[in-house]
């Protein structure tokens, strides 16, 4: 088994409206049940919105600490699920499945070991 991250792009923005969420939410928790039923859910979770970020560099012999996202851009990384997948195929289904819940863009990565 391999680990999988799949990170939840959303754009940049307020959140839905209630009645738009809502079965987005419901979608997730059955997306969520089904995972842990299969033994591949690890860890996910939602972040802030980016205007939350902090970002911390090396600049010389200084840090530099600033306020805002690392970059500014149209959409961003909203939240991720992390997985165990026998392969790339089987991440990628689980991948299609959180993209139709979420009706975001997923994009999948292989976690190294």
């Amino acid at each position: 088994m391999a680990q999988y991250l799949l990170s939840v792009y959303q754009p940049v923005g307020p959140a839905p409206a209630p009645d738009v969420l809502e079965p987005i939410m419901q979608d997730l928790d059955v997306l969520d049940r089904d995972m842990k039923a299969a033994g591949v859910w690890v860890f996910a979770a939602g972040l802030d919105p980016t205007s939350s970020a902090t970002v911390v560099r090396q600049q010389g012999t200084e840090v530099l600490i600033t306020d805002g996202p690392f970059a500014e851009a149209k959409e961003h990384l909203g939240g991720f699920t992390v997985i165990d997948a026998p392969d790339l195929d089987a991440a990628l289904g689980w991948a299609g499945r959180l993209a139709r819940a979420t009706t975001l863009s997923i994009e999948v990565r292989p976690i190294q070991h």
